[in-house]
């Protein structure tokens, strides 16, 4: 029997998800000190003390490695389930509405879509002030648009079905149909696009922490990249193998992660995917030419 297209990238992405979300809930036992405090003088290097060596400020660097994750996931998890949240929201009541609220409420959304993303993100994060929550906001209405627009075209499919039909003739309202029937026959879609939304949550949570727009009391990944980049001497020493390349390993590993999960969950749990790999597939009907 040939496995299915994607798996092994599924297992490797959960597997890199899986140890991550590990060392985020243990952080406090794999943390040997306190991301914040002095533990050490200022730059010394790895050392069976410090395993990461230490910043400019004599914090250890494995500490704020291993806390980061902890800040980033909850960050990601929490800005990916929001953005989809929404996007749910938003898409599959335009569906099920039709008519003027389906057009106004596209129109809308394609005027978010319009919007340059990233620039859009740091403006109003600057201006909101540093805080997780509003990292968490910023991302999920960068995000939003794009989740409404795929639920949407899911929902008018499955509006058309007939199960759909009948639990409106039998008298259940929108809302009822929505939440009882819509959304959870569109649960693989809401999977997908919350993985989806997390890589690109992990690369603009690490984006704005480096900025100095997230809480700057929150250790983060990010916040380690400013604070090494900042430093002058950065590059005249291997000062930056142990302060500046595991944090954007580590940025780059989780967004490898969930862009591996995504793509290999994809051919499970999206619909239109099988139906395209289906037809692709088919075998072309043979003419009375074709040997």
């Amino acid at each position: 029997m040939s496995r299915p297209p994607g798996s092994l990238l599924a297992v490797i992405g959960g597997g890199i998800i899986t140890a991550l979300v590990l060392v985020a809930i243990f952080a406090p036992l794999l943390a040997p000190y306190d991301p914040r405090a002095y533990s050490g003088r200022s730059l010394e290097p790895p050392s069976a003390s410090h395993l990461l060596g230490t910043d400019g400020l004599g914090r250890d660097i494995f500490s704020q490695v291993v806390w980061g994750a902890r800040a980033s996931l909850v960050v990601t998890i929490a800005a990916a389930a929001l953005s989809v949240a929404v996007g749910a929201l938003v898409g599959v009541a335009a569906a099920l509405a039709g008519g003027p609220v389906d057009f106004v409420t596209m129109r809308l959304v394609d005027v978010c879509l319009a919007l340059p993303g990233l620039p859009f993100v740091i403006v109003v994060a600057a201006l909101a002030g540093p805080s997780r929550t509003v990292v968490v906001a910023v991302i999920a209405m960068a995000l939003w648009p794009a989740q409404a627009r795929v639920l949407r075209g899911q929902a008018l499919s499955l509006r058309e079905r007939g199960f759909i039909r009948a639990a409106a003739g039998f008298g259940e309202g929108r809302l009822q149909v929505m939440r009882r029937h819509v959304l959870p026959a569109m649960g693989p879609l809401l999977v997908t696009g919350f993985v989806g939304g997390a890589s690109v949550a992990v690369g603009l949570e690490a984006g704005l922490s480096f900025l100095g727009l997230a809480d700057p009391d929150t250790p983060s990944w990010g916040g380690v990249l400013n604070r090494a980049l900042a430093y002058r001497g950065l590059y005249f020493s291997t000062i930056w193998a142990w302060w500046l390349l595991p944090a954007g390993l580590a940025v780059t590993l989780a967004i490898l992660g969930f862009s591996f999960l995504g793509v290999g969950i994809e051919p499970r749990l999206n619909p239109r995917w099988r139906a395209a790999h289906a037809a692709a597939a088919a075998p072309r009907p043979r003419h009375l030419g074709d040997r």
